[in-house]
């Protein structure tokens, strides 16, 4: 018995193959990227309806933008620090800067994109580190953006 394939369909991307671009401010490379998304808060609005009842409607308050938060091994690189450090000094609008994370397919073309608006260093965390562990030190930059969104490649 003879079996079709379907030859038209897209493998999904997997999941480490990925840039992060920080204009201006980071480069590098990175292990995991969250955060790529947006949200509203729901608002919930009591009322009757024509039958008497009371019904919970729920409509979209207001629009949340994740923060994207990036992990990478620690190295000697101070960048992050550096760019951290304008925002400790009350430099916010100096530390803000646009981005991207573009994932690949398995031949190395560019295939999904999120560009980032206004960004700046929410938070740095350095590694967690321990006299008996043998894991690579990992420290994580959380940043807040005032946009994101996925764009067509």
């Amino acid at each position: 018995m003879a079996t079709t394939i379907d030859t038209t369909r897209e493998d999904p991307l997997v999941g480490f193959h990925f840039a992060v671009e920080v204009q201006g401010q980071v480069t590098g490379y990175f292990t995991e990227v969250s955060g790529l998304g947006s949200e509203h808060e729901a608002i919930e609005h009591k009322v009757i309806n024509e039958k008497g009842i009371e019904v919970i409607m729920k409509v979209p308050g207001r629009l949340k933008w994740e923060n994207i938060v990036l992990k990478r091994g620690i190295t000697s690189d101070m960048q992050i620090w550096e760019w951290r450090k304008k925002v400790e000094d009350g430099d916010v609008e100096g530390a803000r800067s646009d981005g991207s994370i573009t994932m690949f397919n398995q031949g190395l073309d560019p295939v999904a994109r999120w560009e980032f608006k206004r960004a700046w260093p929410l938070k740095v965390t350095g590694p967690s580190v321990k006299s008996d562990s043998n894991e690579i030190g990992v420290e994580e930059l959380t940043l807040a953006h005032e946009y994101i969104e996925r764009v067509k490649m």
